[in-house]
């Protein structure tokens, strides 16, 4: 039997149309994204996620001379979301980038593993992540759910 699959997702021209709870998790993504520690790449990576409570929480890619002993900005955020609020919803994700590995118009999706972990999340507080993609150009990619990014997840039910 052959099946498709097909996503949805919402982009904007600019994040400026976002609501301001967006907006305000977007600029910590970007204070976050300043604060990466890229010495080999010197490409900087910002997230930032709201948990249900409003609780914002930032995460920057970390890297290490040791490749690849480095984690992903998204993974830092969500496992810091995990330890530290275990039983509480991660409601938004939005992620930003800068560097020479990406164009400024250009949008930085989660990698596999990000991908792989935000699915996770989501199973483990049985409800949707959004995900927020801003480019240094302010386009703006907005998905309600990893299904959208990742169809077939490890583990999917």
């Amino acid at each position: 039997m052959k099946k498709s699959i097909s996503i949805s997702y919402t982009e904007l021209e600019d994040y400026k149309t976002l609501d301001p709870a967006d907006q305000e998790l977007l600029a910590s993504a970007k204070k976050a994204c300043e604060r990466a520690y890229a010495p080999y790449s010197q490409f900087q990576v910002g997230a930032a996620l709201r948990l249900k409570s409003g609780e914002i929480i930032e995460g920057n890619n970390q890297e290490n001379i040791a490749y690849p002993s480095g984690l992903c900005a998204e993974r830092v955020a969500l496992f810091h979301a995990g330890a530290s609020y275990p039983n509480e919803a991660i409601e938004t994700l939005v992620i930003v980038a800068k560097g020479d590995l990406i164009q400024p118009d250009d949008c930085l999706s989660p990698c596999g593993a990000c991908r792989q972990v935000i699915a996770e999340s989501e199973m483990r507080q049985e409800s949707p992540i959004r995900i927020i993609l801003v480019s240094e150009s302010n386009r703006t990619f907005i998905f309600d759910r990893i299904s959208d990014l990742l169809i077939f997840p490890f583990g999917m039910k």
